[in-house]
């Protein structure tokens, strides 16, 4: 389940930081702040899981193991 969160962590670090690299802003302000959100967004859900008391039990009913 460690798999989960890492991979939700580092896509949220790395959408961030694409965003705080974005330097042309004035043209592409848009994508910046999807970018932000989406990256913060994945992060806070990430460490969220990590600490729900049973999230081990949650992501396998999602994804349908049997277990």
């Amino acid at each position: 389940m460690g798999f989960y969160y890492l991979f939700l962590l580092v896509i949220g670090i790395i959408l961030t930081v694409i965003g705080a690299l974005k330097k042309d802003v004035p043209r592409s302000v848009k994508i910046v702040i999807f970018l932000f959100v989406i990256g913060i967004a994945l992060i806070v859900m990430s460490l969220a899981l990590l600490l729900l008391p049973g999230s081990s039990d949650v992501i396998a009913e999602l994804l349908k193991w049997d277990e």
